[in-house]
């Protein structure tokens, strides 16, 4: 593209981009710029506001909902990492005084201005989708949003306009050192670790990424689903054993957790010993804690069995975690068995990773196989227990299994939000013009909710593989792992479900607690009754 109109400004042109852009890309002239005529159009439309959503929680009497903060692990593959967990509230967009509106457009760097807006609907943790339909129709499929301590950014809602953010890496990349917000980025900021960053394939790009994503694919499409079936099948029939004679169990923390974090550990090679660390150091470094709430807690009614001492902190943990996969690593390389585990094949791979790649790709892998593992798990057990178009089948055979591990997908993804993606240049996505360097959360859960693509009736979507769950383009889950996670999910179903046909919640479905993440979801606790054995 030749013509002034489609070139950048004088000023943007002149501004250095603060990262290279991969070899043999030029983002500037594969995709047209925003024209003078649509940029004057989108203009009108504030840039990230002072006001909507993500910011600290206010008092409950101010119409907020009031989160619980705590820092969680990585998201869809190997997109993400920690967490804080914040209440969310929109802003207006149109309807706000024109005076704040003006202050608003102001905030030409994104500077946030302290302008008084009222109250809108309040992010539920019970019902999320409720949150982003308001969004929706307030802002369409792209909403101006905060994130905790008031750093801006793009919430994308709409399925085709994640596709676009997910698809096109020349246009929305991945390494987060574009941000132009840095230098306001406050001291201790708890979405840090999801955003910093560090040598791990989740921020490679280009060639760099097709290197260090091809070995994690390879390195996983190694994994025989034979004998990982076996693994999931003892680790689940193990977990079953620690509870079967008390009559009462809490699924989540004494089930859903322990299977996917047992056969992960058999695939990294860990000792007992070692497991029990990964066990409290993983809770720790993510803020998962083992007591659940309600009755779950109660004596009779015992959380999760291991007693593990709480962490000094998620950065001990974060440390102690990188201890164990660097012996890990290197017990691997002093007697290598190139077929035997994931840190041996990783090390064997003819990619050629360095030690700290390995360490890096190894921390990726493990945050990304067991907690999203653990939610689809946990939803879908949810839902078999609870939704009788289930619950009044599950002894009709397995086929149910399949059907609400495929609806969980749509409804109820693991993975909500994934943070984050960072535009190589001015543009415009649904009908909102991006910055440069703005930073882009795709919203996996709302787009698959998008009235556009969702079937409408439940359970329609079975066999419908469509959805983002697993979200999409490069950074997407390597092929094998969505179907790796599957094998695991299944095995820990089926088994439970065998031993256990029985299984009653000792809470209505509505006071079922579900953890208070906007990134990820999942139950807090699932507390069932049953025959014992």
């Amino acid at each position: 593209m030749t013509s002034s109109q489609e070139r950048e400004p004088e000023a943007r042109r002149d501004r250095a981009d603060e990262v290279v852009p991969p070899r043999g890309l030029a983002p500037e002239r594969r995709v047209p710029q925003v024209g003078a005529a649509a940029r004057q159009k989108l203009a009108e439309i504030p840039g990230p506001q002072p006001v909507p959503p993500w910011g600290p929680a206010a008092a409950q009497g101010q119409g907020h909902v009031q989160g619980q903060g705590h820092v969680q692990g990585p998201g869809s593959g190997a997109e993400g990492a920690a967490e804080p967990e914040r209440a969310l509230r929109p802003g207006p967009e149109q309807g706000h005084p024109p005076q704040a509106r003006e202050q608003a457009q102001a905030q030409a760097h994104h500077q946030v201005a302290h302008v008084p807006q009222p109250a809108g609907p309040a992010f539920d943790h019970a019902d999320p989708g409720a949150y982003y339909r308001a969004l929706r129709e307030a802002y369409g499929p792209v909403a101006p949003v905060l994130l905790d301590g008031g750093m801006p950014a793009w919430l994308v809602l709409g399925y085709h306009e994640v596709h676009v953010v997910a698809g096109n890496p020349e246009l929305f990349g991945r390494d987060p050192r574009r941000w132009h917000a840095w230098d306001r980025v406050p001291a201790g900021w708890p979405l840090l670790p999801h955003v910093a960053h560090t040598p791990s394939v989740r921020f490679t790009e280009g060639e760099e990424h097709v290197r260090r994503a091809g070995a994690v694919a390879d390195v996983l499409g190694g994994v025989d689903p034979f004998e990982l079936r076996q693994r999931a099948e003892r680790a689940a029939d193990a977990a079953v054993d620690a509870f079967a004679g008390a009559g009462r169990a809490e699924l989540v923390a004494q089930y859903a957790e322990q299977v996917p974090l047992h056969v992960m550990a058999g695939l990294f090679g860990l000792q007992p010993a070692e497991t029990a660390a990964l066990e409290r150091d993983l809770a720790g470094q993510y803020g998962y804690g083992t007591a659940a709430p309600g009755p779950a807690a109660e004596p009779s009614h015992p959380a999760h069995p291991t007693h593990l001492a709480a962490p000094a902190g998620p950065a001990a943990s974060a440390a102690r975690l990188r201890a164990t996969l660097e012996a890990v690593l290197a017990r691997a390389r002093r007697a290598p068995a190139p077929g035997a585990d994931i840190p041996s094949r990783l090390l064997a791979h003819p990619a050629g990773l360095t030690d700290e790649e390995v360490v890096q790709d190894l921390l990726t892998i493990m945050a990304a196989g067991r907690r999203p593992t653990a939610d689809w798990i946990g939803n879908t057990l949810r839902l078999l227990l609870t939704d009788e178009r289930f619950a009044l089948t599950l002894s009709g055979g397995r086929r149910s299994i399949s059907q609400a591990l495929a609806e969980v997908l749509w409804t109820d993804p693991p993975v909500q939000n994934v943070i984050g993606r960072w535009a190589t240049r001015d543009t415009q996505l649904g009908g909102r013009y991006i910055r440069r360097g703005d930073c882009l959360v795709l919203g996996l859960a709302a787009a698959n909710a998008d009235p556009q693509v969702r079937p409408a009736l439940p359970g329609a979507a079975v066999g419908n593989h469509a959805h983002l769950s697993f979200s999409h383009g490069a950074h997407r889950c390597p092929a094998p792992a969505p179907q790796l996670a599957e094998v695991v999910a299944t095995t820990a179903l089926e088994i439970l479900l065998d031993r256990i046909p029985d299984l009653v919640p000792t809470l209505p479905p509505d006071q079922l607690p579900w953890r208070p993440s906007l990134w990820q979801r999942g139950p807090a606790a699932l507390p069932v009754t049953f025959t014992p054995l």
